[in-house]
């Protein structure tokens, strides 16, 4: 196990930004922060909410006011979901070093100043059904990581649940990179994963 990889932040992708918004905004109780922007090279567009003091909720979508990018969409964003949902969580991995091949290749992403490594498959389709996290690196120092600066509502991610029907080899695949106690595998019939939000008024559910 590396001690350097840390959960970077969890994913619910929608068709409709404003959609995703709603949905997270209805669970949570509260309106999320105005943080977030576009993505280029991606056509995609987000809101982002700190969690604790170094992870982030993001709320990701296809942006319509942006040219439909001449490769894949990440996160599965040429085929949004129906419904907004949970789909997706990412490891900050400083270097990415042996990557799994699931994963597919580092790219870099820009987005005004910043500029970040990190992994997207091939045919922008979440790995394994979105269970097994991506891997990006921001390439600077941990006390100086966007997370960090984001706004906050006083939410911290308390547990992350992941069902898959081959659970117990993905958590054997991931082990040697992170270990963190709030992430559990289960053996599932269906591929989903569910969050623990803890925050002013108590514990909500993605």
């Amino acid at each position: 196990m590396t001690d350097s990889a840390k959960l970077d932040h969890i994913v619910v992708a929608a068709a409709d930004l404003d959609a995703g918004v709603a949905w997270v905004e209805q669970r949570l109780g509260q309106a999320l922060p105005a943080a977030g922007g576009k993505h280029p090279l991606m056509g995609t567009h987000n809101r982002l909410m700190r969690l604790g003091q170094a992870s982030f909720l993001e709320v990701i979508a296809p942006d319509p006011d942006a040219p439909r990018p001449a490769h894949p969409r990440w996160f599965g964003l040429d085929n949004p979901p129906a419904t907004p949902r949970l789909a997706h969580w990412l490891v900050r991995w400083p270097g990415l070093p042996a990557l799994p091949a699931v994963n597919g290749p580092a790219i870099r992403q820009r987005r005004g100043d910043l500029s970040w490594l990190i992994t997207v498959p091939e045919d922008g389709a979440l790995p394994h059904g979105g269970v097994f996290p991506s891997f990006l690196d921001w390439e600077m120092d941990e006390a100086a990581i966007p997370p960090r600066a984001m706004p906050s509502k006083g939410f911290e991610l308390t547990a992350l649940r992941l069902r898959h029907p081959d659970a117990p080899q993905l958590a054997r695949d991931l082990a040697p990179i992170l270990q963190d106690p709030r992430v559990s595998w289960h053996a599932a019939e269906e591929v989903a994963l569910s969050a623990t939000l803890t925050g002013p008024e108590g514990a909500i559910t993605l």
